[in-house]
């Protein structure tokens, strides 16, 4: 019976996909298809529904770009220093942001920043407590840039002359996980923006957590999931873990390589 339902799922989805293909430009149907989008079962029964890129509407999403995830020198690296190089995810971030860059998708950057009175919470969760302790992202104060140069809340050097070049948007700092703590939909909506590629740090973490609120919030929503990683510990894979709810709960899972592909494709239609 799992076989049949699997097998009447590809016919079925199949055929739409055939369908709304055949009306678009070939240009637009190559970047869809770039991205995998027939929406069909793979061995799981899960459907793939796709991500279309549509110029206006989508938009880059960079979560926690800064040196306390990304660098050698930053005070996470020791847990997800090995993912990062496995994944390459450094190099995939900065060509997810210079395939934006060169086509004029707007960039989005959600930041996480601690200011001394976040260290006065009367209650915290484990993560919380722990970036609390090791002084993670820590900042002067919400007005000051003080020391921030080179620090662990600053952005990794390679990428500033993406987010510093007067067109992308930084939002207020996320204090937790997700962006329910700052202005990112605000921001989004402004901009007329309701299609969005995710990628950044950390997986199961602040990029999961904004993929989550996204979508709650009604945008369309990909991963691309080698231009992030995860803690990896003893006992648990944050990365693993993350992979799983990005595949259940995202529109679209990709590659850097299609990703970038696919947002060159739509810029020339």
């Amino acid at each position: 019976m799992e076989t049949i339902m699997k097998t009447l799922l590809k016919l079925i989805f199949g055929k739409l996909v055939r369908a709304r293909l055949f009306s678009l430009s070939t240009t637009a149907a190559l970047a869809i298809l770039i991205l995998g989008s027939a929406v069909q079962a793979d061995d799981s029964g899960l459907p793939d529904p796709g991500f279309e890129i549509v110029q206006g509407r989508t938009a880059l999403l960079v979560t926690d770009p800064q040196n306390d995830f990304l660098s050698p020198e930053g005070v996470t690296w020791g847990v997800v220093g090995k993912n990062i190089e496995a994944n390459g995810t450094v190099e995939h971030i900065d060509k997810l942001f210079a395939a934006a860059k060169a086509t004029g998708m707007p960039v989005f950057v959600s930041p996480h920043y601690y200011y001394p009175h976040d260290h006065g919470w009367k209650f915290e969760g484990a993560l919380e407590s722990l970036m609390h302790k090791i002084g993670m992202f820590n900042r002067e104060g919400p007005l000051s840039t003080t020391n921030l140069e080179g620090s662990g809340a600053d952005w990794l050097e390679q990428y500033k002359k993406y987010i510093n070049d007067g067109e992308t948007i930084v939002t207020s700092p996320h204090k937790v996980f997700g962006p329910e703590s700052n202005d990112l939909v605000l921001q989004m909506r402004k901009q007329g923006i309701d299609k969005v590629i995710i990628a950044g740090m950390s997986a199961n973490l602040c990029t999961e957590s904004h993929m989550r609120a996204l979508v709650e919030e009604g945008f369309e929503v990909m991963v691309v999931t080698d231009a992030t990683a995860a803690a990896q510990v003893p006992g648990y894979d944050g990365y693993e873990a993350a992979l799983i709810n990005f595949r259940m709960i995202a529109s679209h899972v990709s590659d850097t390589k299609s990703a970038v592909a696919a947002i060159k494709a739509a810029a020339v239609n």
